[in-house]
């Protein structure tokens, strides 16, 4: 029988907010031991700074490109299949709890992607949208915690805390927990856990969970430029205008408190994911099951001038945790330090379940298994690429107008940042990092004549790769009438 597979995602987690990948403001003792059980992936960058298009890469297997949801509010387009659906072409079981989020939040709400491929569905996004006929989590909130559900109603995003038991992370850890003890073993299953935490407001984990963050290892925000005009345009108009306001209009103090909020928010998370785990052990799944534990995008926390997430490409909001469990396949401890992206775990689920490489290559070209990558040890290598075109939203809570339009390249040591901007006279802008010397991005090279070839290099590089994601995906979309022989002649080429 094909393994079972438990797909654990965060959402809005940078990769250093666990203790395996070095974190010191909290330890995460449940993430780290299913590690040291598996292997965890040093360079894992995610095909979009912002959730859906993240999303929908990670769950098609394809580049932005590819399924073409390219900003927020975009929808996945009706022929796209997200590899659940496979699954259930071959007799899992499929569920999903908590947030989908692979079109728009408003088409979701009340709208199935035909082909999501999930028989149980409870999706909830997040605690404050509104309530919606395929909302899961708040019905089952009124109905347990009904002193809570009516707190929420009033206050909405201003509810602060939530108690631990009814929160949306032990909401989706109960729910799967749940599923787990009542699956029937005649068929394997593809459970999909998706936790809304540790995004932002920063002030709603349980109030137990402060006492998990130890203040005097949290490190200080990494400094902003000392001149904002030597940055690119739009990574200036976020300082600005980001989507949770303008970065000056927020004190040190409130910095401390957003951090110290989101990390307590990961120490329960991995208390919760513990109790999953345990679960897998105490019903004889653990031995069968691959587990694979990501995010869809990391959050900047107030690091180089910069809130949340959006318009650009340093490392705490494009590169993101990945762990991958899997008995028999995978030597436990393993580090893997080559580059990967989100769109690689569709294959690896997928081949998992059995599905053979012709069949993955012919529908998400792009996307390699984790696990036959482990293998390769001589040359992890690896090349990402993240796209920004127009995604996220402003101050406005609108697009930004006029859209930034981004991308990233990263390879080797470097990783290069391409903006184009109409109003931005200087466009094309950039930035160029070597993150072997300098991993915290203090020290642009972008405008070092001795990085000139270099830069040069890498622009050509990125175009390439991009290039290459068009025809890939979107020479001959519609159809293709080829004019027969007959019709060839010197005075009619066409």
């Amino acid at each position: 029988m094909p393994q079972n597979i438990l797909f654990i995602m965060t959402d809005q987690q940078r990769f250093d907010s666990l203790s395996c990948y070095g974190c010191t403001a909290i330890e995460t003792p449940n993430l780290d031991h299913l590690a040291s059980q598996g292997a965890l992936f040093t360079q894992c960058y995610v095909n979009n700074p912002i959730c859906t298009p993240s999303r929908a890469s990670i769950f098609t297997g394809k580049p932005l490109p590819g399924h073409g949801v390219y900003r927020l509010h975009d929808d996945l387009p009706a022929d796209e299949r997200p590899f659940p659906s496979r699954l259930q072409e071959l007799g899992y079981r499929t569920a999903l709890f908590g947030k989908l989020h692979l079109s728009s939040r408003i088409l979701e709400q009340d709208h199935r992607h035909q082909h999501d491929g999930f028989e149980i569905y409870e999706e909830s996004k997040s605690p404050y949208l509104p309530p919606s006929k395929l909302n899961g989590y708040l019905p089952w909130l009124e109905a347990n915690h009904p002193s809570v559900s009516d707190a929420l109603r009033q206050k909405g995003r201003h509810l602060g805390h939530f108690p631990e038991e009814a929160h949306q992370t032990r909401w989706v850890a109960e729910r799967t927990i749940d599923f787990l003890a009542r699956h029937d073993r005649s068929a394997p299953f593809f459970c999909y856990a998706s936790f809304f935490d540790p995004h932002d407001p920063y002030n709603d984990f349980p109030e137990s969970a402060e006492s998990l963050v130890n203040q005097a290892g949290m490190p200080a925000p990494l400094r902003g430029p000392r001149d904002w005009n030597t940055v690119p345009e739009g990574v200036r108009r976020e300082h600005e205008h980001s989507y949770l306001g303008a970065f000056t209009s927020y004190t040190d103090d409130d910095i401390r408190r957003m951090r110290t909020g989101y990390f307590a928010s990961v120490a329960f998370l991995d208390r919760e994911v513990g109790r999953i785990l345990d679960a897998l052990d105490e019903l004889g799944y653990a031995d069968d099951t691959l587990v694979i534990f990501t995010s869809d995008h990391g959050d900047m926390l107030g690091d180089h001038g910069l809130l949340a997430k959006g318009a650009f490409f340093y490392e705490p909001c494009v590169r993101v945790p990945l762990i991958l469990r899997a008995p028999g396949s995978v030597e436990p401890g393993t580090v893997h330090e080559g580059i990967v992206q989100g769109h690689d775990i569709a294959s690896t689920v997928l081949h998992a379940a059995g599905v053979d490489e012709a069949e993955t290559r012919s529908t998400m070209p792009q996307s390699r298994d984790l696990i036959e990558r482990l293998g390769n040890t001589e040359s992890p290598g690896g090349t990402a690429v993240c796209l920004y075109r127009g995604t996220g939203i402003c101050d406005t809570k609108r697009y930004f107008d006029p859209p930034i339009n981004a991308a990233m390249l990263r390879t080797g040591d470097h990783k290069l940042s391409l903006y184009f901007s109409r109003s931005d006279p200087d466009s094309p802008a950039g930035q160029l990092f070597n993150l072997r010397d300098d991993p915290q991005e203090l020290n642009d090279l972008w405008s070092d004549p001795a990085h000139r070839e270099l830069r040069a290099d890498l622009v050509y590089s990125l175009a390439a790769e991009v290039n290459d994601m068009d025809l890939r995906y979107n020479a001959g979309r519609g159809g293709e009438h080829f004019p027969p022989r007959s019709h060839w002649s010197e005075n009619n080429p066409l």
